[in-house]
This record gives structure tokens, C-alpha cells and sequence, in this order.
């Protein structure tokens, strides 16, 4: 009698057609059954936006090879990890969601933001295992080539040991270079953010509209730090947790006097 194999759940946010989730889909074809579910339309930035006020639609998509069963909707990147529990496979719950591979990294702050990330949170949300995948090179044709091992390495260890409840691994990767990766490093989220400006432009008819610009800075000089490690050709994995409480200023609030 033959081993059941694992159900993978992959999604992502720049697409169903982008190369980063062709490309992760097949590296889970090895651990899994794969099943696809991603958003019709580049979602990048969506955070952790479901769709509340509009129907979402759902449908067959034939942007995959061999076996893999994939579908395209009209939602969120949480919106297709809740279709695909909910609805898709229903009583088969997945034992593992995998988002990405994203085109461009996910680092710091850039965490909250994430399409990529909200998908794997989504599912951590759901008590199921999950991992963001991310490349730092946000080129369309991006090589992948040099993240497949590493990947797969994360996802097997992720399906046999599991995670904690609510914890989901944002895991980064450096930009292919001559030089091999360095290895992998468990770090913790730097603090790093967009120094943030909006310019202002005039449409043809002299009205103004803004468009969101700014720098990326790195206050943090720690070498722990899932920046440090992109910098120095390492991959980065940081868990992150659903709990955003402060524990830490919990016992100074209460001696407020509200």
C-alpha cells in the first residue's frame, strides 16, 4: 500500500502567472500532491486584505504542467488560502501552504505588507504549517535556480516536525550571483523601513495625483537580522507569529492611570 502523500497548497501575490510560483509549484511536486490557488492579478502590497464587499470568483487555470490541479480567483492572496481550505479541498485539510516565490524580497517591516507573507499567515491563522518564499530580484525572468534545494530542504523539515501554532516561516533569498549560497541562517526581523514621500504629478487635465515613492534604510546594525543575512549571501528564515501583542510593555500599561 502505497504512502498518502502530503497536500501542498501554493499561492502567491504577483500572480498565477508569474515564473516565481511555476517554479515553486514544481519543487513541491516532489513532497506532495499540489494543488495551485492564486490571485488572477498581481496583489503585491495587499497585506492582509480579504475581499468583503465583491463576490470573489474562482476558476480552472491551465498555466501548469503535468498533474498539478490549479486555480485562479478574483481575490486576495488570504482570499485563495481561504478558498482552498474552505472550499476546494474542503475535508482534506492541507498539511502545508507554501507562498511565492516572490519577485522581491520580504524583509523587516516589509513583513506586514506582504501579499506573499499575509497568504502564509493566512494559514498559520488556520493551524496550518506555512512558509513564504521570497528572491531578492524583482525581474519578471528572475533565476530561481539557486533556491530550489534550499526550499525544499525548509518545506520537508516544515512537514515533518510541523511548526508551533500561529507561527508561519518567512523565508528570503539573495539575488543569484557567481558565488554559492553561504548556507541558512534562523534570524530575527531587522528593523528596516521606507523612509516614505509621496510625489506629486498633473494628469493631462491638470489635476494632481500622488504616487507613493521612498528609500529603503536599515537602522539596525545586528548581525542576526534577516537584512544582515541577504546582504552577506545567506538565506534568510524568520518564524513570525499572528500575536501582535507587546508582552514587554503589558505590566508598564497596567500602572497607567487611564
Amino acid at each position: 500500500m502505497s504512502e498518502k502523500k502530503p497536500i501542498i497548497l501554493v499561492t502567491n501575490d504577483d500572480d498565477i502567472t508569474a515564473k516565481g510560483i511555476s517554479v515553486l509549484a514544481q519543487a513541491m511536486q516532489e513532497l506532495g500532491e499540489v494543488i495551485v490557488i492564486a490571485p488572477d492579478r498581481p496583489q503585491s502590497g495587499q497585506g492582509h486584505a480579504i475581499t468583503i464587499n465583491n463576490p470573489v470568483r474562482i476558476r480552472k487555470a491551465r498555466f501548469f504542467k503535468d498533474a498539478i490541479v490549479a486555480y485562479e480567483t478574483t481575490g486576495t492572496p488570504a482570499d485563495c488560502v481561504k478558498m482552498g481550505k474552505h472550499l476546494i479541498l474542503k475535508d482534506r485539510k492541507p498539511d502545508l501552504v507554501v507562498s511565492g516565490i516572490n519577485h522581491g524580497s520580504n524583509t523587516a517591516i516589509s513583513i506586514l505588507y506582504s501579499g506573499t507573507m499575509s497568504a502564509a499567515m493566512e494559514a498559520a491563522i488556520e493551524g496550518i504549517p506555512a512558509i513564504g518564499f521570497s528572491l531578492a530580484d524583482y525581474h519578471p525572468e528572475a533565476d530561481f535556480s539557486h533556491t530550489i534545494e534550499s526550499i525544499q530542504a525548509i518545506a520537508r523539515q516544515v512537514l515533518e516536525k510541523g511548526l508551533p501554532k500561529h507561527v508561519a516561516l518567512n523565508v528570503n533569498f539573495p539575488a543569484k550571483s557567481e558565488e554559492p549560497l553561504k548556507g541558512i541562517r534562523v534570524c530575527r526581523q531587522a528593523d528596516a523601513r521606507y523612509l516614505e514621500s509621496f510625489q506629486q504629478r498633473e494628469d493631462p487635465y491638470g489635476r494632481p495625483y500622488y504616487w507613493l515613492d521612498g528609500d529603503f534604510v536599515n537602522f539596525d546594525e545586528g548581525t542576526d537580522t534577516d537584512e544582515w543575512a541577504l546582504l552577506n549571501n545567506y538565506v534568510s528564515v524568520v518564524p513570525c507569529k499572528c500575536d501582535l501583542t507587546a508582552y514587554s510593555t503589558l505590566e508598564d500599561l497596567k500602572s497607567w492611570e487611564f
